[in-house]
């Protein structure tokens, strides 16, 4: 295979290894530049390639040991849940963490796409992902999320089928085990369902209708507020937060957008000067059945924004309609 046109074929592997470095790092940021580091790799490489393996497991082999290489110091990224219990909603945060301890919002995600592919980009999926040694993470996602054979990720690896197999038994073990610790939700709700509740969220939220977001609300729901280490859970709480110190949401703008397979918001505060809205938050909300599960409100917008194409600023007319 001559290198230009294995060039242009890594080239169309780009979008999926980033979700896939995504899942092991938890990092959007650092995803883009370990796939970026691997397809560099692969260039430089193409030369020798064999054909002893697809492209495709070839360059996943070489995206791996860029994520494995930088996992080696052992930080795992968390949420604010990962870290502490839950606060009431009538007290005002801590002063805020690094941005490097926390999990970060994925960029688009089909949310019509079926619910297992929709778990997998799950802001609560990548959390307990990271509760999995380096090497297993990337053995349940490839085998579990990404389809490969045990057979390809033994060759991934270097280690045998029967090593590969006992390494995804154990991690799937761990994950149920996080799952039942951290009490979570059902499968996500279908995408029918999602569109209707995040209209319904947007526009209650606009209105600052706590009726109506209590009614949105599931009984266990919760709200964090990265990069701060405060969440709250349940109605009562997150209602007090809202009409406590986070008033100063009453009026807001919602513009809609995608993160991690579900919808999401960027949510503008209206200007001191009164002239229009500013960049607040960017607020991804997912659901299960027919209430909303988590909010999570990430407050670093200056990445963020440009990050998922919102605006810089809004005015009176901006609305908050869920994209098709």
């Amino acid at each position: 295979m001559g290198t230009g046109v294995m060039t242009e074929e890594l080239e169309t592997y780009r979008g999926e290894l980033i979700r896939y470095c995504y899942r092991m790092l938890g990092s959007y940021a650092e995803a883009e530049d370990a796939v970026q580091d691997a397809l560099v790799r692969a260039w430089r490489n193409a030369d020798g390639f064999q054909g002893r393996s697809s492209v495709r497991s070839w360059v996943y082999r070489i995206a791996t040991n860029v994520c494995l290489d930088a996992l080696a110091a052992g930080r795992r990224r968390a949420l604010p849940m990962d870290l502490s219990g839950p606060t009431d909603g009538t007290t005002p945060p801590q002063a805020p963490q690094s941005d490097a301890l926390w999990i970060g919002p994925l960029p688009g995600g089909d949310p019509g796409r079926v619910a297992e592919a929709a778990e997998s980009v799950r802001l609560a999926f990548i959390a307990a992902l990271q509760y999995l040694p380096a090497r297993q993470r990337a053995t349940l996602i490839l085998r579990d999320v990404l389809g490969f054979s045990a057979r390809e990720v033994a060759e991934l690896h270097g280690s045998t089928v029967a090593s590969t197999n006992s390494a995804l038994q154990r991690a799937r073990a761990t994950l149920a085990e996080r799952r039942k610790e951290a009490g979570a939700a059902g499968a996500p709700a279908p995408e029918g369902v999602r569109r209707v509740l995040a209209e319904r969220y947007a526009s209650a939220f606009s209105r600052y209708d706590m009726e109506e977001l209590n009614l949105l609300l599931h009984v266990d729901a919760t709200l964090s507020l990265p990069p701060y280490t405060k969440w709250m859970r349940g109605v009562a709480d997150i209602g007090s937060w809202l009409q406590g110190p986070a008033i100063g949401c009453r009026g807001s703008r919602l513009i809609p957008t995608v993160a991690n397979g579900s919808p999401a918001f960027g949510q503008y505060r209206r200007r001191i000067d009164g002239v229009g809205y500013e960049p607040w938050a960017l607020q991804v909300v997912e659901f299960s059945g027919d209430r909303i599960a988590s909010i999570t409100a990430f407050r670093d917008t200056g990445y963020l924004f440009p990050l998922f194409n919102l605006p810089e600023q809004v005015g009176e007319e901006a609305g908050q309609s869920v994209p098709a």
